[in-house]
């Protein structure tokens, strides 16, 4: 074990596989107390079970410390609990990765308002319950204390939330809504010293491998720690470790891609190509000659420049 976490508490959620499973196991790798959090779904939300019971005892035969929870992160009275517990009972809670989610995938006019709705409250509603229940109670120890706390949020987008992907209009919609919430949460934080950041990680997990294809979900454990395997969803977890370090105190309100042996920042919605009326009111049909030239670089049939 090493110590860049060393005395911090940190609580994931959907920890019991995959990429949240990987976050646990790195967490705890470097000395944080972690609260292994996952209700025990099938990829598609269905069941209940104690999947973070096995979490828990891989770091504990490594040597570190865990409690499993397996509250319902789209319950809001249950989140309160799984935090007041956390806090409670482990004495603080420093971190909180919220990971948790699942997948209803289906092209949209296959897709029921019920495949949609599912997706959102473990994706949206569940990231925005524990980071409430999370800052909540930051937010009372730096009015009680010095005005401010060691709080650290890592959300967690996708390509699909970034880029978009056929067939996800549920969970896409939810991954960039939680790219939005990351970067109002870092807004809404900053002055009590608490960063939010957002990962989007890869890798074969349970949920990826529905897409179909040649996939295999192996758990992070599963793989031999000295051998590289580009589908390894846990390739990312280092770089979620590291924000929830001290050494990331600077870092706030970014989305970070860690897939493979690559570390990309997103540059997200920036402004690109401009142009004004001269403080008149655009004319529909003479708008397009202006946006094809000197905004999409394009270029109209029979439209000569500078006409």
């Amino acid at each position: 074990m090493t110590g860049l976490l060393e005395g911090k508490t940190a609580l994931v959620t959907g920890a019991g596989h995959g990429i949240g499973r990987g976050h646990a196991l790195e967490l705890a790798k470097h000395g944080a107390t972690v609260v292994v959090n996952d209700l025990g779904t099938s990829v598609n939300g269905e069941g209940s079970g104690r999947d973070a019971d096995a979490v828990v005892d891989l770091i504990g035969a490594r040597g570190g410390k865990a409690v499993a929870d397996y509250s319902d992160v789209g319950d809001e009275q249950q989140v309160e609990e799984l935090v007041g517990r956390a806090v409670d009972d482990l004495g603080r809670l420093d971190i909180v990765v919220n990971n948790a989610g699942i997948v209803r995938d289906r092209a949209i006019w296959n897709m029921s308002a019920a495949d949609f709705d599912l997706v959102m409250r473990v994706h949206v509603r569940g990231t925005w319950l524990v980071s409430r229940a999370a800052a909540t109670r930051w937010r009372s120890e730096a009015k009680a204390g010095g005005g401010s706390v060691y709080g650290r949020i890592v959300n967690t987008t996708s390509g699909a939330g970034l880029l978009g992907n056929f067939g996800q209009t549920n969970y896409g919609t939810a991954k960039a809504a939680i790219v939005g919430l990351t970067q109002t949460l870092s807004l809404e934080l900053a002055g009590i010293g608490v960063t939010v950041n957002a990962i989007s990680p890869g890798g074969v997990t349970r949920l990826s491998a529905t897409l179909g294809g040649d996939r295999k979900a192996l758990e992070p454990d599963e793989r031999p720690e000295d051998e590289f395997d580009p589908k390894d969803p846990s390739l990312c977890c280092p770089v979620v470790a590291w924000l929830a370090s001290p050494q990331a105190g600077h870092v706030s309100g970014q989305v970070i891609r860690a897939i493979g042996e690559e570390i990309t920042l997103m540059d997200g919605w920036s402004r690109g190509a401009t142009i004004s009326n001269g403080g008149t009111r655009w004319d529909a049909e003479k708008l397009g000659a202006r946006l094809a030239t000197d905004v999409f670089r394009t270029r109209i049939p029979g439209l000569r420049l500078g006409s």
